[in-house]
């Protein structure tokens, strides 16, 4: 019973921290393969913005931070390359972290100082970038207004009006 327990405690602690890839240089870049995180569910994944070029600011538990336009807030990963044109999430890290998509060309955003952008993700849709970063959404957020997914394994951060990350 106890090794049952153990190995049980062992398969729950990874779920939930999952692999991040750690920091720079950890050797985990580019798979991007993160958790969920404390208290989340594969069904409270928010729907894949579709019309999320309309970006705008809100005020949270971290400050003012960037959202979509239905409120969800936006997050940027440190395993990225600020300027790139591809996404370092990737494989499943793409069901806990989708992509923002924008609706048009051309994303605006209200109250956003950064300089917003796209880039092609690999299913061909165009990601919402903020000063070069590319925005996601976290699974575990699943209302508007939700930060969750700040600091997840260090290498995920809401960003302020200018793309900065907020923490970190």
């Amino acid at each position: 019973m106890r090794r049952t327990f153990a190995i049980g405690a062992l398969a729950a602690v990874l779920l939930l921290t999952g692999c991040g890839g750690g920091g720079a240089g950890s050797g985990g870049a580019g798979s991007g393969d993160t958790g969920y995180g404390p208290g989340t569910s594969e069904s409270a994944r928010p729907e894949q913005e579709t019309s999320a070029s309309d970006l705008g600011l809100a005020e949270t538990s971290l400050g003012e931070v960037v959202v979509t336009g239905s409120g969800m807030t936006a997050y940027m990963f440190d395993n990225d390359a600020q300027g790139t044109d591809t996404s370092a999430c990737i494989g499943a890290c793409l069901q806990n972290w989708p992509p923002i998509i924008a609706s048009g060309d051309a994303p605006v955003g209200d109250g956003i100082t950064g300089e917003l952008g796209t880039i092609e993700t690999a299913d061909g849709q165009m990601q919402v970038t903020l000063n070069g970063w590319p925005l996601y959404l976290f699974a575990g957020d699943s209302a508007a207004g939700d930060v969750n997914g700040q600091a997840v394994q260090d290498v995920w951060w809401v960003v302020d009006a200018a793309g900065e990350k907020i923490g970190g």
